[in-house]
């Protein structure tokens, strides 16, 4: 199986199969572009100082294609104690942004006051492999392993999976916890689906995830829930755990259209 991506030079990238998200094969799942941005924004911790990524946020411009995309990234707010930095995966065949990524960075600290509480009180050991919808796009949903513990994307309300990537973000390159994680956690407004997605398509728009520490583990798991609006909007939240327990929030907002 191939990885999501493949260099094609220091800030170029190839995307492969194994990107594509569901709803087509030709653009692709949120969690690629969410994890390759958020090496890009890693890149830039050259000062020395440990940081952890507190808030990202991804802006999803539009479709982010199978083909080849080039990722700019800065420093936009510098500083000792928080920086905010920005990333950009750009649509080579195009010449226009299509995904946007900005991320606080928080000095990486122990001591804190708070108290997450211990493990979930489950593991993928528990969890089973289950079936997407007929005719979706294999190539994330098979680069990723799932194990339900609690609903399916076919059995509308409320879900519970824990995942992992079967593939590397790029060959050869272990991906980092927080890429990790960003790959996965932008499955919650599927895992959670409210509607039957032969009738109804759910499209996310932008992904925004509150961190609480650095993740741990090959495992991620969601806890999700989408909420429907009267109109076209609604919102996909997730807590976020790893085998020490809760790691992050997620919140999406979502475009609803009937099939």
């Amino acid at each position: 199986m191939q990885p999501f991506f493949v260099a094609a030079g220091p800030d170029r990238f190839t995307p492969t199969p194994s990107s594509a998200g569901p709803w087509s094969a030709h653009s692709q799942h949120g969690g690629p572009p969410a994890a390759l941005l958020t090496r890009a924004v890693e890149s830039l911790l050259t000062d020395g100082t440990p940081r952890v990524v507190g808030r990202f946020t991804m802006e999803l411009l539009g479709p982010v294609p199978l083909t080849p995309l080039r990722v700019e990234a800065s420093v936009v707010r510098p500083g000792r104690s928080v920086q905010m930095c920005e990333a950009t995966l750009v649509d080579e065949d195009r010449g226009r942004p299509c995904a946007r990524a900005t991320a606080w960075l928080f000095p990486d600290t122990a001591g804190g006051p708070g108290d997450l509480g211990g493990p979930p009180p489950h593991s993928p050991r528990d969890g089973v492999g289950k079936e997407p919808p007929a005719g979706w796009s294999r190539g994330y949903l098979d680069a990723v392993e799932w194990r339900w513990i609690r609903g399916a994307v076919t059995e509308p309300g409320p879900g519970l999976v824990w995942m992992r990537p079967r593939v590397d973000l790029l060959d050869g390159e272990q991906m980092s916890p927080t890429q990790r994680l960003m790959a996965c956690v932008d499955s919650a407004s599927g895992v959670s689906a409210a509607l039957d997605p032969a009738e109804w398509g759910f499209v996310n728009t932008e992904l925004s995830v509150h961190l609480l520490r650095s993740p741990v583990g090959e495992w991620v798991c969601l806890d999700a829930e989408t909420t429907l609006g009267p109109g076209s909007v609604a919102t996909a939240v997730s807590r976020v755990y790893d085998e020490r327990g809760l790691v992050a929030r997620s919140a999406q907002a979502l475009l609803l259209t009937r099939r």
